[in-house]
């Protein structure tokens, strides 16, 4: 998210009301402040004193900015700021923060990892990101973007835009027709339904279909499916399979990714 900020300095009274719950709530404070108005409605009021503000309200249902004043309703809390001495008030560009990873190929900002995304700054480009992916350092040899690690069935490096690599496509490749349906005769077939997913091929006369995990194929399981190696331990493309916990005494807890 790229957006505008609104910043307002001055001697101010800040007035919280809440009428939650059993009992109404009312603080009021006045003094030198600096207020803060995010993107996203969230209001801060801050004093000389540490980082904590003295008043705030995050994400709000409503936020008005009139003539020195700041009105924040969110249900029964109401936050107003009144400016008794205006010092200055002005809007600047905000952005996301993150660690940077790499040079954005369609500006001159540097790329950032934040919030399940790898985003710019100057220009608000932003490229989603698999739960499990990491940065390599690496770069694509086709767009020059940092490449990401993640792993479905194997460790696949691939670039960060998922138009020039895809991940649905190289676990396709990799597993397409690769196990049998347990239930029928049919090959399960790689498809992507919010995520990626090992369906029967008979589908809807078979609908077996199994979330493939976050993890690499480590052996086969008892009941003929393959066992993934995932970052809770092992456990069966079928999540709900009790095979491998019978074999050998073997306990397997490992959660569905």
């Amino acid at each position: 998210m790229r957006d505008d900020t609104h910043v307002m300095a001055g001697e101010c009274t800040t007035m919280y009301d809440s009428a939650g719950g059993q009992s109404k709530r009312t603080r009021e404070q006045r003094g030198e402040v600096l207020v803060v108005v995010k993107p996203d409605n969230t209001v801060l009021v801050h004093d000389a004193e540490g980082y904590q503000p003295v008043a705030w309200l995050t994400r709000p249902d409503s936020v008005t900015i009139e003539e020195g004043t700041v009105v924040a309703r969110d249900g029964d809390e109401l936050l107003r700021v009144v400016t008794h001495d205006e010092h200055g008030s002005a809007r600047y560009p905000v952005s996301a923060a993150g660690v940077p990873v790499g040079d954005c190929p369609d500006c001159e900002g540097t790329l950032v990892r934040t919030s399940g995304a790898i985003r710019c700054p100057g220009c608000d480009e932003r490229y989603g990101l698999p739960s499990d992916a990491t940065v390599t350092g690496g770069r694509c040899r086709d767009c020059r973007l940092p490449t990401i690690r993640t792993e479905r069935g194997q460790a696949f490096e691939l670039c960060l835009d998922r138009e020039c690599d895809s991940l649905d496509d190289r676990v396709t490749d990799a597993f397409d027709r690769e196990w049998d349906c347990p239930d029928c005769d049919g090959d399960l077939r790689i498809v992507r339904k919010g995520g990626l997913f090992a369906g029967c091929e008979h589908h809807p006369d078979c609908d077996t279909a199994f979330a493939i995990p976050t993890g690499v194929v480590v052996d086969t399981c008892p009941c003929g499916l393959p066992l993934f190696e995932t970052a809770s331990g092992r456990r069966c493309l079928d999540a709900t399979c009790e095979a491998i916990r019978e074999r050998d005494g073997q306990r397997v807890d490992a959660p569905m990714d």
